[in-house]
């Protein structure tokens, strides 16, 4: 008798852990493959995480001994070997604060479901390399997240 094999996982997980607020899966997920497809990258695994400050904050204490909210978190888990943006492969996990992004999103005059955009997008720019540690690093980011971001959301998605 052959043994049962296991399909192999999705290489894209989206993840609505919020107990009020949501956004569009299917602009999260256009977003993820343009920017990997933009970037030259392989999703080996992304999983993204639409959650709420609670978690974010508890993840970044944690993991990164900050012990403050954030948009955004990164968790590479591919070989620290790829280093140079942008990364041939795509693994990890990006978690994604919606509690922030409805606090902040007028301050930057954009909708509640674009500043979340913005911050998949800047979380999958992580995971492939990118570090806004610097100030051209910032700029570098921000340059690509406003090209992906209108690049998607142009073409008729939610934003």
């Amino acid at each position: 008798m052959p043994v049962p094999v296991e399909p192999y996982p999705e290489p894209l997980s989206i993840e609505h852990d919020h107990s009020s607020l949501s956004v569009d899966a299917d602009t999260v997920e256009a977003l993820i493959r343009h920017v990997l497809e933009a970037e030259g990258a392989r999703p080996v695994h992304v999983s993204v995480v639409l959650s709420d400050h609670d978690t974010v904050r508890r993840l970044n204490a944690a993991y990164l001994d900050h012990d403050y909210d954030t948009d955004v978190l990164s968790f590479s888990l591919r070989d620290e070997d790829e280093t140079s943006p942008p990364a041939p492969t795509a693994e990890g996990e990006v978690y994604v604060d919606l509690d922030t992004a409805e606090e902040r999103h007028e301050e930057f005059d954009t909708t509640f479901e674009r500043e979340t955009y913005r911050y998949v997008v800047h979380g999958v720019l992580h995971l492939l390399g990118y570090d806004d540690g610097t100030e051209d690093g910032q700029e570098t980011m921000r340059a690509l997240e406003d090209r992906y971001l209108e690049a998607v959301l142009s073409e008729g998605s939610a934003g």
